[in-house]
This record gives C-alpha cells, sequence and structure tokens, in this order.
C-alpha cells in the first residue's frame, strides 16, 4: 500500500484544509489529554513551515448528533492547541458559510484557523456532497491526518478529497508503515496476541492475521469461549454462547494453517467481577464452578514469553484480563513489559491495549503506539479504510 504524503506535493503559497483526530477528553473545560493534538503537530509544522502557506484546521469533537451545541465546541481545544503550536489559534464562527469563507480569504502566511466542530453538521457524518464541496472551497489542498476516523466516510475525511488534490499527513503515514507489512509480508516470526472481552469484536483480526501469523495469543475475555468449545469449565466467566461454533472453526483453521495458538492454562480468578475482588490463583485450564476468569496465571505467561523471546514481528490489540482492576492487571503489565522489552518490530493497537502501554509506563519502548482504536481494529482486519484509500496512489 503506498500513499501520497504532504512532502510529495508543493504547498508554497497554498491554504492546506488538514483533517486531524483532536477528538481528545476534557474535564471542566480543560484537555485532560493532549496525545491526540501533540500527534498532529509534526504534519502541521511541516505544513506552515513552507513557504507562504496558510492552515485551516478541521476535527470533529464528540457526539453533536448534527446540532450546533456550545458543549461541543471546539474553543477549548483551540487554546491546547496553540498553547503547544506556540503560536495564535485563530477559532472559526462555525464549519462553513460565507463569515467562515472571509476568515480564511483574511488568513495571511503562517496563520491557523480551526473550524468549528465538523459535527455540529449532519451532513458530515452523511458524507453529502455539496457539504464537502463546502469544506475543499475553503483550501487548495487537503492533507488527512486524523488515522483515528480513517474508517469512515465522512465529508471531511472522504469527501473532500474528490475536489482537492490529496495527500496523507506523517501520521497516518506511520500507521500505514507500521500495520500494512503485518498483513502483507511481516518479518518472521510473526506473533499476534489479541485480547479483550469479545470473540464477536474480534474474529475478524484472528481471521485475518491467522493467514501471516505463526503464533497468536488469546487472551482476556473472550478466552473462555475458546476454552469451552474444547470442553474445558470456564466457571461463571465471561462465555458467548453463539461463538462457541465459530471459536471452534477459527482453532481447526488455524490448525490447518500451521497457526500455534495459546490459550490460558492458568488463571486468576474471583468469585464477583469486583474492583475489590480478592484474586483466587487457579492451577489449571479448567475453572471451578462459582468462579470468574479475571486475569492469565504465571504459567500462561511463561508460554507468551517463551513465543515473544524470538519473534520479528508483534502486534498487540486488547488487554489480557480486567487491568482496569488492580488486583486483576498483573497478566497486562507483564505482557506490556514483555512487548516493550522484544527485540523484534513491535505495534500496539486499540484503546484499552494503547491505554495499558501508557498506564504502566512503557510507550516509549514501544515501536509504534496506534492512535486509532477502531481503525486499527479495522485495517488488521484486512477492511478497506475510506479515508485512506482516497490517498492511495
Amino acid at each position: 500500500m503506498k500513499l501520497k504524503t504532504v512532502k510529495d506535493i508543493n504547498l508554497e503559497g497554498k491554504k492546506v484544509l488538514i483533517r486531524v483526530d483532536f477528538n481528545v477528553p476534557l474535564k471542566d473545560g480543560v484537555v485532560t489529554d493532549d496525545t491526540r493534538i501533540s500527534s498532529s503537530l509534526p504534519t502541521i509544522q511541516y505544513i506552515l513551515a513552507q513557504k507562504d502557506t496558510s492552515l485551516i484546521v478541521m476535527s470533529h469533537f464528540g457526539r453533536p448528533k448534527g446540532k450546533k451545541d456550545p458543549v461541543f465546541s471546539m474553543a477549548p481545544i483551540a487554546k491546547r492547541f496553540s498553547e503547544l503550536l506556540g503560536r495564535p489559534v485563530k477559532l472559526a464562527s462555525d464549519v462553513i458559510g460565507p463569515e467562515v469563507k472571509a476568515e480564511v480569504d483574511a488568513l495571511k502566511s503562517g496563520e491557523v484557523l480551526l473550524l468549528e466542530n465538523v459535527r455540529f453538521y449532519k451532513q458530515e457524518e452523511e458524507n453529502e456532497v455539496e457539504f464537502s464541496k463546502a469544506l475543499a472551497s475553503l483550501g487548495d489542498v487537503y492533507v488527512n491526518d486524523a488515522f483515528g476516523t480513517a474508517h469512515r466516510a465522512h465529508a471531511s475525511t472522504e469527501g473532500v478529497s474528490h475536489f482537492l488534490p490529496s495527500v496523507a499527513g506523517f501520521l497516518i503515514e506511520k500507521e500505514v508503515r507500521f500495520f500494512a507489512p503485518l498483513l502483507e509480508n511481516p518479518d518472521k516470526p510473526f506473533v499476534a496476541i489479541i485480547g479483550g472481552s469479545k470473540v464477536s469484536s474480534k474474529i475478524g483480526v484472528l481471521e485475518s492475521l491467522s493467514k501471516t501469523c505463526d503464533a497468536i495469543v488469546i487472551a482476556g475475555g473472550m478466552a473462555y469461549t475458546f476454552l469451552s468449545c474444547q470442553g474445558y469449565k470456564i466457571g461463571k466467566s465471561l462465555l458467548e454462547p453463539d461463538y462457541l461454533e465459530v471459536a471452534k472453526s477459527f482453532l481447526n483453521k488455524a490448525a490447518e494453517r500451521g497457526v500455534r495458538v495459546i490459550l490460558p492454562v492458568d488463571h486468576i480468578c474471583a468469585t464477583e467481577f469486583n474492583e475489590n475482588a480478592s484474586p483466587i490463583s487457579v492451577d489449571d485450564t479448567n475453572i471451578p464452578d462459582g468462579l470468574i476468569g479475571m486475569d492469565i496465571g504465571l504459567k500462561t505467561l511463561e508460554l507468551i514469553r517463551a513465543e515473544l523471546e524470538n519473534a520479528a514481528s508483534i502486534v498487540w490489540n486488547g488487554p489480557m484480563g480486567v487491568f482496569e482492576f488492580k488486583n486483576f492487571a498483573h497478566g497486562t503489565k507483564e505482557v506490556a513489559k514483555m512487548v516493550a522489552e522484544s527485540k523484534g518490530t513491535t505495534v500496539v493497537g486499540g484503546g484499552d491495549s494503547v491505554a495499558a502501554v501508557n498506564q504502566f509506563g512503557y510507550a516509549d519502548q514501544i515501536d509504534h503506539v496506534s492512535t486509532g482504536g477502531g481503525a486499527s481494529l479495522e485495517f488488521l482486519e484486512g477492511q478497506v479504510l475510506p479515508g485512506i484509500k482516497a490517498l492511495e496512489i
């Protein structure tokens, strides 16, 4: 997969329209985690370093449901963006319309205008043609650097690309550079660690990765459905009865392909799903009646360690257990440490596993921590991401 990037186009004297993902958490009108804003800065700084460029920035924030709701205004985000960028950021009066057009026309070289929340208009999520044209009319060139929304065919992520020369920013380029080889031609041995609560949300990823993987670790709540389909007892652990046959079929296909599947062989359990529940170690694959599997045990961690020791490529998506409960975080923390210490190329994608490497302080030791939860999941499933398809050469 080859993308045209911001370095492949002449930006001199241009008004550059960029789509970023500034959908950040706020508390009392203050940005509490500015990771997504910081991630977009290399592309933005590169654009502003070109001669006589000005910048029009688009993003969504929250879910205003197609209405102008001041609760979802970009104003507090504009303030933090300006602080991080080290230059003034003007907040537009709206997203489209004559007033916004006048604000864009008044931009001088090096100036930055942040449009109001694109989701103030329902036409954004509908990818409505006239709305896409109205957005496109604000710039000479379109740059998409919002990987987190690349799986959505919205006006600001896909529609605009039909009406302007369109390229990828550095963030999208980096995401594709790390994810695409995992599906196309990964360095071997290639190990995938897939966790999370439900088989239903991860089966697409498992089936896609089993085509290129040497080994797949399955853990988290979804592992109990895989254990149950093989006849193991899982106590009161999470079970998706409708996916027992799907799980069985996957294990058979993986075996036919020669892919090793590592499932938990011991567990950390509890009598109830509660933050303060006492951890109960179960030194067996079977879980006794009345217990809930909450984390993986020490023997399972050693099996995972053996797989990761010589891995040349590792992708991790989803936690190993209920890591948000301190008593059941050990498995996820240990896997985060193993991935961080690996000599292979390491990619972490998916909201919870990204939260885990950040929480446990290992993010800086991972080759690539993805900024897109749903987008990284769909990429790993081998799905076409509309926002990226629009940028392919």
